[in-house]
């Protein structure tokens, strides 16, 4: 299993372009295949960072991931939504693996 890591510089002044966003690929992404963690928008400190995070089984299911997408049109038309409304400044994306599994039980205090 691998996670990608979306970091994006957004224009502050259209967080709520960025949230509409967001929430398309809440719908998308799962439906293509990724195991979303969520989309991430500034909320305290940054006014520019926002994140999307999602994993996926493999490299090579990305690649497959990456051609549903390209053939689902709610992400062809939040591709345009982005790239009309010029919310987004930059995107980079990261690929990890999880090093620090098994993980301990959870204790509340």
């Amino acid at each position: 299993m691998i996670t990608c890591i979306i970091r994006y510089h957004i224009d502050p002044a259209k967080k709520a372009e960025f949230e509409q966003y967001a929430r398309n690929w809440g719908q998308v992404i799962p439906r293509c295949g990724a195991d979303l963690v969520g989309y991430f928008a500034p909320h305290e400190g940054s006014t520019t960072l926002a994140y999307g995070i999602y994993s996926i089984e493999s490299l090579s299911g990305y690649e497959q991931y990456k051609a549903r997408l390209a053939a689902d049109p709610l992400a062809r038309e939040n591709y345009e939504f982005a790239k009309r409304e010029r919310f987004l400044m930059r995107e980079d994306r990261t690929f990890l693996k999880l090093a620090s599994a098994p993980h301990g039980e959870l204790v509340r205090p």
